[in-house]
C-alpha cells in the first residue's frame, strides 16, 4: 500500500509540475503574421492570366490579359481584349516601367506623377502595379486586435511605412487567422485619409500557399462601384525565359 501511494504521489507532483512547465498558446505578432502573408502572396515567379472587369457609371467593362513574374523586380503584361486593348503591353524592370500601344506603335515610359493615373480607366493605379515589395521590406507591423468577415476569424494588424518611396503612408489588413490571407485592406495617406479599400475573396489551395483568386479595388476618391480583378489560372515555379523583360519584347 505504501510503494501504491508513493507512486500516486509521484503521479501527482509530476501533473502538477508539467502544469506549470508547459507554456500558454500565443498569438502571433503582427510581425509573425504579416510575414506569413508574404510567404503566401509573394513568390519567385508567377504566370498569372486575368481579367480585370471595370464597373464603369453607365456600363462595366472588361479587359483580359497575361503577366509573367519574377520576383518583385521583373514584370511582363500582354493585355488580349478586347480588341481596343489588345496587343498593349507593360514591361517593368528594376522599378522602371515602359507601356507599348499598337495604335500608336510607340513605347513611352511612365515615371514621376505619372504612376498615379488610372490603369485602363480602373480604380487600380500604375503606382499599385509598381511595387511588388513584400510588406515586411516596407512596412512595420502591429496586431492591433481580432475580427470576423465572412465567418472567418481575422487578425487586424495595422502597417506603417518605415521608407519613403511608397504609395500609401499607412494600411490597415484584416487577415485570416487560419490561412493568412488577407480578405481585407485599407490604404491611408499620410494625412489619415482612406485612399482606396480592397477586398479578397476565392481564396483557393495552390500547391503548399493559400491564394485570393478575386480582388476587388475601390478608390474611395473616384465615384463607381470598383473594379473586380479575377484570377482565371495562376501557376507558380515556371521557367520564364530571360529575354521576356527585355525592351524588344514590347514590339515583338
Amino acid at each position: 500500500m505504501k510503494t501504491i501511494k508513493h507512486i500516486f504521489i509521484l503521479v501527482l507532483l509530476f501533473m502538477g509540475t508539467t502544469a506549470f512547465t508547459y507554456a500558454p498558446i500565443t498569438e502571433p505578432t503582427g510581425e509573425e503574421i504579416i510575414e506569413k502573408v508574404d510567404a503566401n502572396m509573394s513568390s519567385e515567379n508567377r504566370v498569372v492570366e486575368s481579367e480585370m472587369i471595370i464597373h464603369g457609371k453607365r456600363r462595366d467593362r472588361t479587359v483580359t490579359s497575361k503577366t509573367w513574374s519574377v520576383g518583385n523586380q521583373q514584370s511582363f503584361s500582354e493585355y488580349l481584349s478586347p480588341a481596343r486593348e489588345a496587343g498593349t503591353k507593360m514591361l517593368k524592370v528594376e522599378g522602371k516601367l515602359w507601356i507599348y500601344t499598337p495604335q500608336t506603335d510607340r513605347i513611352i515610359q511612365i515615371s514621376g506623377h505619372m504612376l498615379r493615373q488610372s490603369v485602363m480607366g480602373s480604380d487600380m493605379s500604375y503606382e499599385d502595379m509598381m511595387d511588388d515589395r513584400t510588406l515586411l521590406d516596407v512596412y512595420d507591423a502591429n496586431r492591433t486586435g481580432e475580427e470576423i468577415i465572412d465567418d472567418r476569424k481575422c487578425y487586424v494588424v495595422e502597417l506603417l511605412a518605415k521608407v519613403d518611396d511608397i504609395a500609401y503612408h499607412s494600411q490597415k489588413l484584416w487577415v485570416d487567422a487560419e490561412r493568412f490571407v488577407p480578405l481585407r485592406q485599407e490604404m491611408y495617406a499620410k494625412s489619415g485619409q482612406l485612399l482606396k479599400r480592397m477586398t479578397l475573396s476565392n481564396v483557393q489551395q495552390i500547391d503548399e500557399r493559400w491564394y485570393p483568386m478575386t480582388m476587388t479595388y475601390k478608390d474611395m476618391l473616384k465615384d463607381g462601384k470598383g473594379t473586380e480583378f479575377r484570377i482565371i489560372k495562376l501557376a507558380f515555379d515556371q521557367d520564364i525565359p530571360p529575354h521576356t523583360f527585355t525592351k524588344a519584347i514590347l514590339k515583338k
